[in-house]
């Protein structure tokens, strides 16, 4: 679907007839390249529901909760790069959506999620009306525009502007009030043909390439640099900037980290790749970041996951040279200062930069060589963990990991929920592509896996999608099975059952008391068979790879209910300090 393609609404009522608010909406969705729209049927936004069931271009799934609507639609927007769409109730279920819409904000996803509203004659300040409440204040923590929409001769406006606010830039999520006075009115909002024009527009993506004095002043420093480090993040995937990203790397001879959401963009096995995720994730990736004389990072914010301590790691280093490759420019120089800042598209300042270099660099081959080495030995470790030990049953959480990916297909897409818990497949799920491996690195937000995996699920039918979570995490969003068997989603949820709150349990254990942590007796595989999915629970490690199999040939969504321990990750201390302040 293209931005400008017209609706199937446009089609029934004309482009030149004047449509109502609710239509209106449905029109810009469609011209926006919206196709998935979540929620709840609610009675406030009724006449908008109607204009979406006369439209077959938008499909409408109801879901269970608000949050799993915001989750779903976060996950589209991940997946597929495009706009998604979500709504909700006024009052309760705003607060619901919003609490879900987290993930896509503190990710740059971007998203548009649409509550009904008081009509503005009853509202700020309130009249009494129930379920009021001042949305725009509340969506303003988790989204980067809001705006109420309290009159259908500006729906057009609106509308275009929050698809702009919402691709533009940094992407993330926008949120629009609509009263539910102006939904349920037939005054006339615009033309078909004005909505589609105004908001195709709109969608338009620009791609801003840096200025030529700042790529010669950071090619320059490349080209000189001994340790040349890129960093990758989220940024060069929403630009798909993977192949400028690999020739510069591959031009340079220098090694590579990618962030959580930048995952895939060098594969798993990449002799360049140092480390994904973080810190947490191998001592060289904190080597790497520390003795670099030029980093060259795109499309990377330096969050805690880059973190030595309370800074972004490197930032002590005198001698070590910041090149900033952003789209955002108050983004850059914010956590640290940068020698260069590159404003501009990560795609586009990563192939101008490759053209702008004269020279190959004359990067040092003993340290790359270096970092690969303890990279290999970091993950063989991390596999061997809980090997032939003791520790047999319940499973070590590091095999259960293995064992799930070894067997899981090479073109599945796989979530990771479960905050500690994600840790272990981080590294052992191979990985060959962006955009299929999905974390919440921002928000890191509890229970967002399994809406996540229905999304992907409902996406893309045909292939395999597998959701990997905590016993914890998956209790927040358990009934959304129920969403899974209605649709007849063909999703996997894996869950690490070592009943508690793990990690929360050690850090208390180490401070000397345990309170609230215990997550005893649950039985998720009779939860799953209880909403009529495939349950079934597995305690060894050999019996991982053919429950897996069953659950991939299912016609429905399944859970394997895997016991496991709690261990700590090797990671987690470096997690654990970032934040921290050295004494």
């Amino acid at each position: 679907m293209t931005a400008t393609q017209p609706s199937a609404l446009t089609d029934e009522v004309g482009e030149d007839r004047k449509l109502t608010a609710a239509e209106a909406i449905v029109v810009g969705l469609v011209a926006a390249g919206v196709s998935e729209l979540f929620g709840i049927a609610g009675g406030k936004y009724a006449p908008l529901l109607a204009a979406v069931d006369r439209e077959p271009r938008l499909r409408f799934t109801g879901t269970r909760h608000e949050a799993a609507a915001a989750f779903m639609a976060t996950a589209v927007a991940h997946r597929t790069g495009r706009l998604a769409a979500c709504l909700a109730e006024m009052g309760p279920g705003a607060l619901n959506l919003a609490s879900g819409l987290d993930t896509a904000y503190a990710n740059h996803l971007p998203v548009l999620a649409i509550t009904a509203g008081t009509p503005a004659r009853l509202s700020r300040p309130a009249h009494g009306q129930i379920m009021d409440m001042d949305a725009p204040t509340l969506f303003g923590a988790v989204t980067k525009w809001r705006a109420t929409l309290a009159h259908s001769e500006r729906t057009g406006e609106l509308v275009a502007r929050a698809v702009s606010e919402a691709l533009g830039g940094a992407r993330g999520p926008v949120h629009l009030e609509v009263g539910y006075d102006v939904l349920s009115s037939d005054a006339p909002a615009a033309s078909a043909a004005e909505i589609a024009r105004w908001v195709g527009a709109a969608a338009e993506i620009a791609r801003p390439e840096p200025d030529r004095d700042s790529l010669s002043r950071a090619a320059a420093l490349l080209g000189e640099a001994r340790r040349p480090l890129l960093v990758a993040g989220g940024g060069v995937v929403a630009s798909k900037g993977r192949a400028e990203l690999r020739a510069l790397a591959a031009l340079l001879d220098a090694p590579v980290i990618v962030t959580q959401m930048g995952i895939g963009l060098l594969a798993g096995d990449d002799p360049a790749l140092v480390g994904q995720g973080g810190v947490a994730f191998g001592e060289q990736v904190i080597r790497a970041l520390r003795e670099a004389d030029v980093v060259l990072a795109a499309g990377c914010r330096f969050s805690s996951w880059l973190w030595d301590g309370a800074h972004p790691a490197g930032a002590e280093n005198p001698s070590q040279r910041l090149i900033h490759l952003d789209i955002e420019r108050a983004e850059i120089g914010r956590l640290r200062a940068a020698d260069v800042a590159l404003v501009g598209d990560a795609r586009v300042g990563l192939g101008r930069l490759r053209d702008t270099l004269v020279e190959r660099g004359s990067a040092d081959p003993h340290w790359r060589a270096e970092l690969a080495r303890e990279r290999g030995e970091y993950l063989e470790a991390l596999g061997e963990l809980g090997r032939g030990g003791d520790l047999a049953e319940p499973m070590h959480p590091a095999q259960l990991a293995r064992a799930l990916g070894e067997a899981i297909p090479v073109d599945a897409l796989v979530v990771y929920d479960g905050a500690h818990t994600s840790f272990w497949s981080n590294d052992l799920t191979p990985v060959s592509a962006p955009r299929t491996r999905f974390h919440d690195p921002g928000a890191g937000h509890l229970g967002f896996g399994a809406p996540y995996a229905h999304a992907l699920a409902l996406l893309e039918p045909a292939r395999p999608v597998i959701d990997i979570t905590g016993d914890g995490a998956f209790g927040f969003s358990v009934a959304e099975l129920d969403t899974a068997v209605r649709l007849g989603l063909r999703v996997v949820h894996v869950i690490h059952d070592n009943q508690a709150w793990g990690v929360i349990g050690f850090a208390q254990g180490r401070l000397g008391f345990s309170l609230g942590t215990d997550l005893p007796g649950t039985d998720y595989a009779a939860i799953a068979r209880g909403f009529g999915a495939h349950g079934e629970r597995v305690e060894t490690v050999e019996e991982v790879a053919p429950a897996l199999a069953r659950a991939l040939a299912a016609d429905g969504p399944s859970v394997i209910d895997a016991r496991v321990s709690f261990v700590p990750h090797p990671g987690l201390p470096r997690f654990g300090a970032m934040g921290r302040v050295s004494a």
